[in-house]
């Protein structure tokens, strides 16, 4: 529990007389205590600093105190908020608890029914705080367990990373599809002063050009066709948070001009709005793309790539931390032990030299996906080099791979539907490189296996862009 003098309270009341009586029993209690007679004043204060309760009247000239609950829950959200309540009152406060109100008291106020009340509600704003941290913790290990290896390169990483995360500076996290990008991007968020905001994340490459400036910056009602309510974008959903652009390469031209302005002015406006919206984002951004190359090529803003690459991390190809695959497949066999109904009880040393002489085109997530699949089709107790299938066109030599069989009788869907999920696997998951090999774009197999996984039902496009 946290010490008496940290224990703060803002009591709000009309009745002046009340108010000081309840401002000397609650400071005689060992609370801080601030009275103050309107709901108006009540916002004012919390400039001053935000209180741990707020002890507050529901009936106030002005802001009532629904009202008051619900913009102190706003701004405050982990402040809790008692109501006091006249006898003829009792639906309005149950109508307050709602809303979000921890409790509420009658009056004429009882010393006793008063000190026991607000004890709950700092053991619960107690409670709620060390289950945050303990959130927080978690979150914090989750992201360190997940950047896993010992190499030079790994141990640099981290470093770097630790290094960086506590500087509110934009970061450019650069390297090749499937080294862990959206990795790094989740320990800065963790291990920064923004770890209790939010972390957004949004693939540039996976959302239509004609979609990405609303899902970035919002929109109002009636902007577009289908527009029947406000909906805010990552930028404001990101608010006092870390907004995470992966593939920000993709992005065309003219969304980078709006991005650069948005960076620029700390403010976003809604599609189909007129009123700037203050957006305070530490921005992570990451791309497979050689930006210096795109800049050359006019497809990529040079003043923007300087706007986002304050600092710059570049992520290790696996061909190069070899040292770290032992590791790696010891973290992805536990971490996917539940697709087999008997744990493996290990990698026979034939396993790992083929898996070490493998060169790894997909990087970690391609590592991920062979052992996956060779978790469900390995029929004995230890994990071996024939249960191992990587990607065809990159097989290991002296080995072979079965061709794309597709059933007679096929409709196109279903042929599509094989076709493509050959393809991801030759790309070691990686829907980027899986788009090439099919020769279609990138948004248009986002698309696809995005309606896939919503409809079976619905029959895809032709492949002909």
């Amino acid at each position: 529990m946290s010490g008496v003098a940290t224990r703060s309270i803002l009591v709000v009341d009309d009745d002046r007389e009340l108010l000081r009586a309840l401002e000397r029993t609650l400071k005689n209690a060992g609370f801080e205590v601030r009275g103050v007679e309107s709901g108006e004043d009540a916002m004012s204060s919390l400039s001053d600093g935000v209180p741990d309760v707020v002890v507050s009247d529901l009936l106030l000239p002005g802001i009532d105190g629904i009202e008051l609950l619900k913009e102190i829950k706003a701004a405050a959200p982990a402040t809790e908020v008692l109501m006091m309540t006249a006898h003829g009152t009792i639906e309005r406060a149950v109508e307050a608890m709602r809303a979000g109100a921890y409790d509420f008291v009658e009056k004429p106020i009882e010393r006793e029914r008063l000190l026991r009340t607000v004890e709950r509600a700092f053991e619960r704003r107690e409670l709620s705080d060390e289950n945050r941290r303990l959130r927080e913790r978690l979150k914090d290990h989750d992201a360190r367990a997940r950047m896993v290896g010992e190499s030079p390169s790994m141990l640099e990483l981290r470093r770097l990373t630790s290094q960086i995360a506590p500087a509110d500076v934009p970061v450019l996290v650069t390297g090749e599809s499937g080294t862990g990008k959206e990795v790094v991007a989740d320990l800065l968020h963790v291990l920064s002063g923004r770890s209790e905001g939010p972390l957004i994340k949004i693939s540039c490459a996976a959302i239509p050009e004609t979609l990405i400036e609303s899902e970035l910056f919002g929109y109002e009602r009636g902007a577009f066709s289908g527009a029947q309510q406000a909906k805010p974008g990552r930028f404001e959903l990101a608010h006092r948070g870390t907004l995470f652009l992966d593939e920000i390469g993709e992005m065309a031209t003219p969304m980078q001009a709006k991005l650069l302005r948005v960076l620029e002015e700390h403010s976003v406006v809604r599609l189909g709005g007129t009123r700037p919206i203050a957006v305070d984002v530490r921005l992570v951004s990451a791309t497979n793309v050689d930006l210096a190359r795109a800049m050359h090529e006019g497809k990529f803003r040079e003043d923007l790539y300087h706007r986002i690459n304050v600092i710059e991390i570049p992520m290790p190809p696996l061909r190069d931390r070899l040292a770290d695959l032992p590791l790696l497949v010891a973290h992805f066999l536990e971490r996917h032990r539940g697709l087999r109904a008997r744990p493996l009880d290990g990698v026979t040393p034939g396993a790992m030299e083929r898996l070490a002489a493998h060169p790894w085109p997909g990087n970690v997530r391609e590592l991920e996906n062979v052992l996956q699949r060779a978790l469900v089709v390995a029929p004995g107790p230890r994990l071996e080099a024939s249960d191992l299938r990587f990607a065809h066109h990159v097989a290991p030599r002296g080995t072979s791979e079965p061709g794309i069989s597709i059933p007679r009788g096929s409709s196109i869907a279903q042929a599509e539907e094989i076709l493509i999920a050959d393809a991801l696997e030759r790309a070691g998951g990686d829907k980027e490189r899986a788009a090439k090999l099919l020769g279609i774009s990138a948004r248009t197999l986002y698309r696809r296996t995005s309606r896939d996984s919503d409809n079976g039902a619905d029959e895809p496009d032709r492949p002909t862009d």
